[in-house]
């Protein structure tokens, strides 16, 4: 395969995607619907997943006691001096975006799609809150704009599922990503690297097995450990492996060349908030990681070898 195809990355970039389809990079704007999670209200549990912070990980989202048309132009402020492009996403990132009335939903999703520079809707929700009607309402919405549906997966293991406290089984979240996906609503999956005692062999099986989902991107992320939470309180118990910077290249690498290639990647770290980060403490320098993240693939030419079963 040329390493060439998607521009100067050996993969299929967000970046590229976007500069593809819309004519430009756009930016994406976080925004905090105010909604919870069943994870945290009681109906599951009170405690959220065990790596989740106080933030519900939108923890870079603005107040949601400001309306979403604030909190959007507040966002855009923070960027008018690196983005110089007309196009947003419109982000809803804190929580479980779809876990509120519809009514609810309705107002604060048509609020954001309505500002003339969002081009793009994204949700991040579970697959366990995905009612008829929430569903009827993300297909309305699709219509005026495109929707994405970010879904947190995070691994296909019960084991490690059970560990983090995921709170759903597998085949959940296989029949969210086909119900949005028969609406033409495009499916987006989170996927954890590193999950305490997951091997890579492990890992890459959840690469092959979302291979075989109607999915269209995904972000890959390094488990982070974030100080408040229940996360934090068992490394401080157990000091659980987490992987040097090299060490989480080369197992990324690997996800890559078995990813299916028509799948965008989203994201290949994340960047928890500096002052909350226990480990790994080198995920705290998000230039220095991007940078030696591409030289890296540069240099040990992973675009050999794909495999997409």
């Amino acid at each position: 395969m040329n390493p060439m195809r998607w521009g100067e990355k050996c993969y299929y970039s967000l970046d590229y995607y976007l500069r593809t389809t819309y004519g430009e990079k756009l930016y994406k704007v976080s925004l905090n619907g105010g909604c919870t999670c069943p994870n945290r209200d009681g109906t599951l549990g009170t405690r959220g997943c065990i790596f989740c912070s106080a933030g519900g990980s939108g923890d870079f989202a603005s107040s949601p006691a400001l309306s979403i048309t604030e909190q959007f132009a507040a966002g855009c402020s923070l960027v008018k001096n690196k983005y110089t492009g007309n196009g947003f996403i419109a982000y809803f990132q804190a929580y479980t975006n779809t876990y509120a009335p519809v009514s609810k939903l309705r107002a604060m999703f048509m609020e954001a799609i309505q500002i003339p520079e969002v081009r793009v809707l994204s949700i991040a929700t579970r697959p366990d809150c995905l009612s008829r009607e929430v569903l009827a309402l993300l297909e309305e919405l699709n219509r005026i704009k495109p929707v994405w549906v970010e879904l947190g997966l995070q691994t296909i293991h019960p084991k490690s599922a059970a560990f983090i406290r995921r709170g759903y089984e597998l085949p959940v979240f296989t029949s969210a990503v086909r119900q949005l996906t028969d609406l033409g609503i495009s499916v987006i999956t989170h996927v954890i690297l590193f999950l305490p005692g997951e091997t890579e062999e492990q890992m890459l099986e959840t690469i092959h097995y979302l291979n075989h989902l109607p999915i269209q991107g995904i972000k890959l992320q390094l488990l982070h450990i974030l100080d408040g939470t229940d996360l934090a309180n068992y490394y401080r118990l157990h000091h659980f492996f987490t992987p040097s910077m090299d060490a989480y290249f080369e197992v990324l690498g690997k996800c890559i060349c078995h990813l299916r290639p028509d799948i965008v990647v989203h994201r290949l770290t994340g960047d928890g908030p500096k002052k909350l980060l226990i480990a790994p403490g080198w995920t705290g320098n998000k230039r220095l990681v991007l940078g030696s993240m591409q030289h890296y693939f540069k240099t040990h030419a992973i675009w050999q070898g794909k495999d997409y079963s």
